[in-house]
């Protein structure tokens, strides 16, 4: 039995505009944002994915976007593990994390920052990830025959691409 993975880029955040006081890292989601969120985890849960295990960056657009999605799923935000080498770490941080993580779990979803999560998903699969992910956006890739511990260069295969604007058609 193989492994499913869905990378999610964050959601809609603050703007930096003329603000010295904000950094990148501290930006929140906006209400849209929040929205899209919500929107991407009922989807979710609608399809029937089961999901074992939640890894977000610890920026705070990222773990917000997590904590809205699994909302929809009635799950607890002390649920989400955080992997502070998410942000600004690039695809070989996301990569280490996959790697990591426990071969009894079957499925899990990472939430994270472009460029590097679009990078992440070129580099896991020969398919056409449809260019760069937009701000709520799902990749959704299997893994035939492979542990975590096997997964790396274009070895899985996408599932779907669900981008949020999609969902409001």
């Amino acid at each position: 039995m193989g492994k499913r993975l869905f990378i999610i880029r964050h959601a809609e955040a603050e703007n930096f505009g003329n603000s010295t006081m904000l950094k990148d890292f501290d930006r929140n989601l906006t209400g849209r944002g929040i929205s899209q969120s919500a929107k991407i985890g009922r989807f979710l849960k609608i399809s029937e994915a089961k999901i074992d295990v939640f890894v977000s960056s610890s920026a705070a657009r990222a773990f917000q976007t997590a904590k809205f999605l699994l909302e929809q799923f009635n799950i607890e935000e002390d649920s989400i593990q955080i992997d502070e080498n998410l942000y600004g770490g690039g695809p070989r941080a996301y990569l280490s994390c996959i790697n990591r993580t426990s071969e009894s779990l079957e499925a899990m979803a990472i939430f994270g920052h472009n460029p590097d999560i679009s990078f992440f998903a070129e580099y896991l699969t020969s398919d056409d990830i449809q260019g760069s992910m937009r701000k709520a956006t799902i990749i959704e890739l299997n893994f035939e025959e492979l542990t975590w511990k096997e997964v790396s260069s274009k070895s899985g295969s996408m599932v779907q691409r669900i981008d949020v604007k999609e969902l409001d058609t």
